[in-house]
């Protein structure tokens, strides 16, 4: 019997983050695989929901968002960047960013065109770019600072170049783009006539002192950026699928058309929700970023002692770690070890690169935990010696899936 897979769908596997958290869950360990915080969301929120609920607010919202959402949307850009905003033709509320993302890939992007992608990358914008029937381009990120290379992103962009795909402050590495990074991105965008799709859910957990810069602030970026947002991270809230795309008009409108025929609309009781916690004061931000600065610095030092060199990440939740210390032939099994042995759970870096071997090298810890858990996590982790462990602790068996093999026609940058 012939295959009945389609051929976009052979070019990737389920989510290896998810696969890990059910490894976790299976042997006990420490979830420091996948970003979900395991503490609670803010109460004015929780009870918003309720209210909600009890309300019965129960049927369809307007499919491109609740105007009480959008509005609020509107208000929290003007009050935090001075963006003005028209909630009714620039915003649409999706089922998560994630949705918000895949929306808008597939509303402008056509089969044939190119789409630039830093790497490491999150494991969904690969396969978004395939989905599309586009050829992705990548580009790396060098660690330790995870800075690119300015010639080498240039060569990416060409005549076939559709967007660019912008996550900052960026999830594997917690980079966040400069100023400067970002306006030499916005000026071959404008060269090559291309957009830039930004996603910028970590906007706020932001430390040392950085700042986020928008994308379509900068100059002549306005009218050729998506971005893309939402309130899973900033409130703790992974679980309610809330995001949404921020864009001009003309996108817009295309972008509700195909959000319309992928979900129809997000849950209507938990946007009302939602519009409530972006009223939230400044000062909620501002604890934010500081709590989760101090979580940092915790597991930072704690692996540092263990021998798990990183680089200390400037913003988002996870710092992404350099095991060649310790002798392994590769992440996956190192994961798997350290998941069923140790009992902590890691993502392997090699779920985050196109190719797979480049990744070998790098593990991906999340912070957003209670402090219970980080110190529940970090005295497992103090048997894990260099000096004690230079050879695999156990034989492992069938690693997890892993991200197959990128469409024909994927380039990397040269």
């Amino acid at each position: 019997m012939k295959s009945f897979v389609s051929k976009k769908a052979a070019h990737f596997t389920e989510s290896i983050i998810r696969e890990m958290t059910r490894l976790a869950a299976r042997h006990g360990a420490v979830n420091l695989a996948q970003g979900f915080p395991d503490f609670p969301a803010p109460e004015q929120i929780k009870e918003a929901a309720c209210q909600a609920i009890l309300a019965d607010i129960n049927q369809y919202a307007i499919t491109w968002g609740a105007k009480g959402l959008r509005d609020a949307i509107a208000g929290k850009y003007q009050e935090f960047w001075n963006l003005t905003l028209d909630p009714e033709k620039e915003i649409t509320v999706c089922c998560g960013s994630t949705e918000a993302m895949i929306a808008s890939c597939l509303a402008l992007i056509d089969p044939g065109d190119e789409v630039v992608v830093f790497e490491p990358f999150y494991e969904n914008y690969g396969p978004d770019v395939i989905l599309s029937g586009a050829v992705p381009r990548f580009v790396p990120l060098h660690y330790p600072d995870w800075s690119f290379d300015p010639d080498r992103l240039a060569a990416a962009f060409g005549p076939r170049t559709r967007a660019v795909i912008v996550n900052t402050p960026n999830n594997p590495t917690g980079k966040v783009f400069s100023r400067e990074e970002l306006e030499f991105i916005a000026q071959l965008c404008q060269k090559w006539d291309a957009l830039a799709i930004t996603d910028e859910i970590y906007e706020h957990i932001i430390f040392d002192g950085r700042q986020h810069v928008l994308m379509c602030q900068l100059p002549g970026m306005r009218e050729r950026t998506v971005t893309i947002n939402g309130i899973s991270k900033t409130y703790s809230l992974t679980g309610w699928r809330i995001g949404f795309a921020i864009a001009p008009e003309a996108l817009s409108s295309a972008i509700r058309k195909v959000h319309d025929f992928l979900t129809v609309g997000a849950a209507a009781p938990l946007q009302e929700a939602a519009a409530i916690g972006l009223h939230l004061s400044k000062e909620y931000y501002r604890q934010l970023a500081l709590d989760y600065q101090r979580r940092r610095d915790f597991l930072y030092q704690s692996l540092q002692s263990v021998g798990i060199e990183s680089a200390l990440p400037g913003g988002a939740y996870y710092i992404m770690c350099d095991i060649r210390p310790f002798g392994y032939p590769d992440d996956v099994q190192f994961v798997r070890n350290l998941t069923e042995v140790i009992g902590v759970a890691a993502v392997p870096g090699s779920s985050f690169f196109s190719d797979p071997a480049e990744g070998r090298s790098f593990v991906r810890f999340c912070f957003c935990k209670r402090d219970e858990t980080l110190k529940l996590a970090c005295e497992r982790l103090r048997r894990l010696q260099v000096s004690e462990m230079p050879t695999p602790l156990v034989a492992v068996s069938a690693p997890p899936q892993r991200q197959a093999t990128p469409a024909p026609g994927t380039a990397k940058a040269e």
